[in-house]
């Protein structure tokens, strides 16, 4: 066994030196930027700012989300304390997503990501032609 390693498996994955970067699928800090780095899970904390939505709307607003993927989505953001859930107790159902303080911390981050997109996307649409021209096969005779 090398010098500085341990049998035991640690519960906690990020030390002190990888805190920010540790890439260990069990890493409690890369499970939380997966959920919230995946495409839709940003659509809701973008779309949920400074309103409630019912699933419907978000359903009819998000272009492409399968109902599967949009109640999957909701759960795993409510479990991570990002969008809470309050059921009305009508007919039909009523049931209304809204950002959690924490969720409201995120979508200022989401924000800045946004900004940063929009402000370079003509870079980086000319770095993709200019990419793509480069890896194009040649054409045939």
């Amino acid at each position: 066994m090398e010098e500085g390693t341990s049998k035991e498996l640690s519960h906690s994955c990020c030390t002190e030196e990888a805190f920010q970067w540790d890439t260990r699928e069990d890493c409690d800090v890369r499970q939380i930027l997966d959920r919230i780095g995946d495409k839709w899970s940003l659509l809701v904390i973008a779309l949920l700012d400074n309103q409630s939505m019912r699933f419907t709307e978000l359903k009819k607003t998000i272009d492409g989300i399968s109902q599967r993927m949009l109640t999957v989505t909701l759960r795993q953001l409510e479990r991570d304390g990002l969008v809470s859930r309050t059921v009305y107790p009508v007919v039909p159902p009523r049931v209304d997503y809204e950002l959690t303080p924490l969720g409201v911390t995120l979508h200022a981050t989401i924000q800045s990501l946004v900004t940063w997109t929009e402000t370079h996307q003509s870079e980086i649409a000319t770095a993709r032609a200019r990419y793509d021209a480069s890896t194009a096969a040649p054409a045939s005779l």
